[in-house]
Formats: C-alpha cells, sequence, structure tokens
C-alpha cells in the first residue's frame, strides 16, 4: 500500500520542552555555584585595596612629617595632607600632597592617630573593616599591611 507523503512520519529535528527545562537547569545550577565561589573574592580584593591605600597615605605621611619635622596630630588628623592644619602645631613648610584623601571600600574614612597604639610606626592609620566597628577582628591597620 502506498501512503500519501502527508501522512508520512518526519524526522524528529527539535529539542522537546522537558529536555531544554533540563538544560537551563543545569545551567543554573552551575551559574550559582560559580557566583558564590566568587564571593570570597571580593572581600579578599577589598582588603588588597585597604593596603594599597594604606601604603599610599603612608608614604604621603613620611613625605609630610619630612617636610614639616613631625607627622600630623591626630586632631589634624590624614585631611592634613590636603588641607593646611588651622591647629597647633603648625606646618611650616606644608603643601597638599593629596587631592583628597581615599574612602575605604564600604565607604568609610580612614582612621589616624597619633601616637600610635598598636603600629611600630609613630602613627596608626587604619580601616574599620566590612563591621565598621573599631576593636574588632577585620579591622586593617598598618600594623597588618606592613606584616604582609
Amino acid at each position: 500500500m502506498n501512503i500519501p507523503s502527508t501522512f508520512k512520519r518526519l524526522p524528529r529535528t527539535a529539542f522537546t520542552l522537558i529536555e531544554i527545562v533540563i538544560v537551563l537547569t543545569i545551567i543554573s545550577i552551575l551559574a550559582a555555584g560559580s557566583i558564590y565561589m566568587l564571593k570570597g573574592n571580593v572581600d579578599v580584593a577589598k582588603e588588597t585595596r585597604v593596603d594599597g591605600d594604606l601604603q599610599n597615605i603612608m608614604t604621603q605621611l613620611q613625605l609630610y612629617e619630612a617636610r614639616n619635622m613631625r607627622p600630623p596630630t591626630t586632631d589634624q588628623g590624614l585631611k592634613a595632607l590636603v588641607e593646611k592644619p588651622t591647629t597647633e602645631p603648625l606646618p611650616e613648610k606644608w603643601t597638599a600632597l593629596m587631592e583628597e584623601v581615599p574612602k575605604d571600600p564600604w565607604g568609610m574614612e580612614y582612621k589616624y592617630r597619633y601616637p600610635a597604639q598598636k603600629s611600630k610606626k609613630p602613627y596608626d592609620v587604619y580601616s574599620l573593616g566590612k563591621d565598621g566597628v573599631e576593636g574588632t577582628e577585620d579591622d586593617i591597620g598598618n600594623w597588618k599591611a606592613t606584616a604582609k
């Protein structure tokens, strides 16, 4: 018997809906796992940026100290690198050493303390870290940056 061509079964050439759903599920599981694994890298990158900022600030503080025979006081702070201090002791050879003091990766200002309480340097320069609370384990300062 001769079957007309309109009734012949055509070979299967497309994906079924279930196959597409399975592939999309596998892709989404792999993507979620990758994002989870990269999460820790963001924290490491922020800490690395803090180390770089601290090195830059400490270099500018050393230059300030060389020009003025002493580092800025705690009250003058890191702002002394940007604006001429108006409180005693006034620097004799002041120049702007930075356009602005950078903020840490969590949007907070870096902290400065003279004389130092934690560092072997004359001053402490540090970030309060992710939690924004002073004195916790995630504080990152020139006492840690120079040890690495």
